[in-house]
């Protein structure tokens, strides 16, 4: 035998020699020790993305490595035979499967255990900051503020999935997530690849001061940021919106031009385009906040009176609009929540005139009369025609519900009662329009009564008339189920007996309505031209609507504070007027182009003829309105009316 093929054989039986050493083990032993390398396998071919998966990798290695030792040894002192039985190898294949389920089951109680104190750990946090944990328990609901805002509740696709489910709110998405680009985690809104590449536009928040645990913060404008919002207004003040669109090119997210296009898209009813347009804004905001500003605390602050701080509320208001006319009240109340968190006291947008429709939208019944009756004593709220209508309409609808006892229904049903009723006392000018807008007519009993006939519209005073108008006009679609009509028919009826039957609550009721709502506020105002509903919009004063104002900021505080200036540009006189116009105008012996002084009598006199054509416009519009046209009395005499006609 040659010395190659010695080799090989000495190499072979060596070979033979270490494996029957490692087979050597206990039959557990070596299921144990075949599991751990399986596990080591896995962990080898798993791409780390953590820094913490190398440290629990390292311990499987040294854990597999000490058995494999043990094992060894074990052999080797024992001197277990090469092979086992076959049925002994079936056994022990049975023991290790059950003892795989064993700890699954095991790992499975554990992750929900650690799930659990989770859970608490977040509660606890939240508690340390004044708020409570989410929780779908009604009890622990109510220890949360009225004004709590939810962060997964501002996401519009958490209401869509809960009425059409993941799979056709998504669809492809999750696919397409896989390849889009790593943006900024952000609450409100989620990047559109549609949208251009975002960079910074030069808006940043700053921290004014923190007082009792108030947070005041404002929005900042930097110098470029400053140099476009001049351009801005020049694209403005040319009445064209194709400078919004050439101006938005350049900057691309740009708050101002963003508003102002939204509503040209939305006149030309584009309805989609609008939206994007405003959800682009409020990315922009979202990331210009500074790392305190907290959406759910309740605790931040943002003064209306700064400019920069306006189109933020702004921005708000339309998107909560926008919402509410997709299909999700649910999410349009939590961004009412959040606006009216904002500024609670001044409420610059009044959104208490559109709380209570949201929460009646999105059956919150319980939201609604909690708000009231803490905001009751120190706002006064029962003085809006909106909430004492709808705290009574929300008791009803609690009232409706199947899980509640014979005694607690009637307990509910006789506050509603009692509730709608103190309201068409309260508010007799509502009755009428509410019905005729319901299409529902009227009884003739109720129509021909003085209380709810054409004088309680009439004499009621301007700024009540245009509280009334603006429920009416957009909560009368809450009123136009049957049930409600009959309800509605029993409680006037029973109003009519108390006005007869000379009630001392009815007078009382006049007494309020006289002293009372002589003038509405500015925020009241503007919330009826944002709103834009053509009931309250016809009441507004004529100080209101002849006075000139933007969409991008409409009736501004007259307190405002401004941080920066516009300077003054050198508008020559020839510019907005034609090559021919000038020429003939040259050829007068007064002609002066240079003339500065003229220029601006020659603006405020046209301001001021603006004015006057305004409100001769809304004088004939009420005019027109007021007419009444009635048909001529024809004589029973016919041949007589042959002969004059002839």
């Amino acid at each position: 035998m040659s010395s190659r093929a010695l080799r090989r054989l000495k190499g072979e039986q060596r070979a033979q020699a270490d494996l029957n050493a490692f087979k050597l083990a206990d039959e557990d032993d070596r299921d144990d020790e075949g599991q751990m390398k399986s596990d080591k396998t896995a962990h080898k071919q798993k791409n780390i993305s953590n820094i913490f998966e190398l440290i629990g990798e390292a311990d499987v290695d040294v854990s597999a490595s000490d058995e494999k030792a043990e094992g060894i040894s074990d052999g080797q002192q024992e001197g277990a035979p090469l092979e086992k039985d076959t049925v002994k190898n079936e056994k022990s294949n049975k023991k290790k499967k059950k003892k795989k389920k064993k700890t699954s089951a095991e790992s499975g109680r554990d992750d929900l255990s650690v799930g659990d104190d989770i859970d608490a750990f977040l509660e606890t946090l939240e508690k340390k900051k004044g708020l409570s944990y989410q929780s779908t328990d009604n009890s622990a609901s109510e220890h949360r503020p009225v004004l709590y805002v939810e962060h997964r509740n501002l996401n519009p696709e958490t209401e869509l999935k809960r009425y059409f489910g993941a799979r056709a709110v998504l669809g492809d998405q999750r696919s397409k997530q896989r390849q889009r680009q790593l943006h900024r985690c952000t609450w409100m809104t989620v990047f559109k690849d549609t949208w251009p590449r975002f960079s910074r536009p030069g808006i940043s928040m700053s921290l004014v001061e923190s007082k009792d645990g108030i947070q005041h913060f404002t929005f900042e404008h930097n110098r470029d940021y400053q140099q476009v919002q001049f351009k801005f207004f020049d694209a403005v003040e040319s009445m064209d919106p194709n400078n919004f669109v050439v101006l938005l090119q350049f900057n691309p997210y740009h708050i101002d031009s963003l508003l102002q296009l939204s509503d040209v898209c939305r006149m030309q009813e584009d309805q989609e385009t609008a939206r994007d347009l405003i959800e682009r804004a409020l990315y922009s905001f979202e990331c210009a906040f500074h790392p305190v500003f907290s959406l759910t605390s309740g605790t931040c602050r943002l003064d209306y009176s700064r400019p920069e701080n306006r189109a933020f509320y702004l921005v708000l208001f339309k998107h909560m609009l926008f919402l509410e006319k997709r299909g999700c009240p649910r999410t349009a109340l939590e961004y009412c929540k959040l606006i009216l968190s904002l500024d609670p006291d001044s409420d610059p947008l009044c959104m208490l005139l559109i709380f209570d429709f949201l929460c009646l939208r999105c059956h919150e019944y319980t939201t609604l009369i909690r708000l009231y009756e803490e905001w009751e004593v120190h706002r006064n709220l029962s003085q809006l025609p909106n909430f004492s209508f709808s705290v009574g309409l929300s008791y009803y609808h609690l009232s409706q519900q199947e899980d509640i006892s014979p005694v607690e229904n009637q307990q509910l049903k006789q506050k509603s009662n009692v509730l709608l009723q103190n309201a068409l006392i309260m508010f007799p000018g509502a009755l009428m329009p509410l019905l005729d807008l319901c299409t529902v007519q009227p009884d003739a009993v109720v129509s021909s009564h003085a209380f709810f006939g054409p004088s309680s519209q009439i004499g009621q005073p301007p700024a009540l008339s245009e509280l009334v108008s603006l429920y009416v006009g957009r909560c009368h679609s809450l009123w136009k189920e049957a049930e409600l009509m009959l309800w509605l028919e029993e409680n006037v009826r029973k109003v009519l007996k108390r006005v007869d039957s000379h009630d001392p609550y009815v007078e009382d009721c006049q007494n309020k309505r006289k002293q009372r709502y002589q003038s509405a506020p500015r925020n009241i105002h503007r919330h009826v031209l944002m709103s834009e509903i053509k009931e309250a919009t016809a009441t507004l004063p004529l100080e209101v609507t002849t006075q000139p104002g933007m969409s991008f900021d409409p009736l501004p505080p007259l307190d405002s504070i401004v941080s920066y200036i516009r300077p003054e540009r050198e508008n020559m006189g020839a510019s907005n007027e034609s090559t021919l116009s000038l020429f003939f105008r040259s050829l007068l012996p007064n002609f002066n182009l240079q003339r500065p002084e003229d220029r601006q009598e020659v603006a405020r006199a046209g301001h001021e003829l603006n004015q006057e054509v305004n409100r001769l416009m809304v004088a004939m519009r009420d005019m027109l309105a007021n007419i009444q046209f009635r048909e001529p009395q024809w004589e029973d005499n016919h041949d007589r009316d042959e002969e004059e006609w002839d």
